[in-house]
């Protein structure tokens, strides 16, 4: 696995584990600290991934999408 997709895949997996906590309705506490605890593991994992080291082998005028 890719060291970049890490991040991705731990802040997903706390998005379901947050929306699982907020349909079963658990204590309020948890709920606001992992609404309070999001923006950060979010702006952790747009840091890691835009800093990841995976060069493109094409040019930005080439493919202005990676995907085209």
């Amino acid at each position: 696995m890719n060291s970049f997709l890490t991040p991705v895949y731990l802040v997903t997996g706390f998005l379901i584990i947050y929306l699982t906590v907020l349909v079963v309705d658990l204590s309020m506490g948890v709920i606001l600290f992992m609404f309070s605890a999001s923006p950060v593991l979010v702006l952790w994992m747009v840091y890691r991934v835009l800093r990841a080291d995976v060069d493109s082998a094409y040019t930005f005028e080439e493919k202005w999408y990676e995907d085209q």
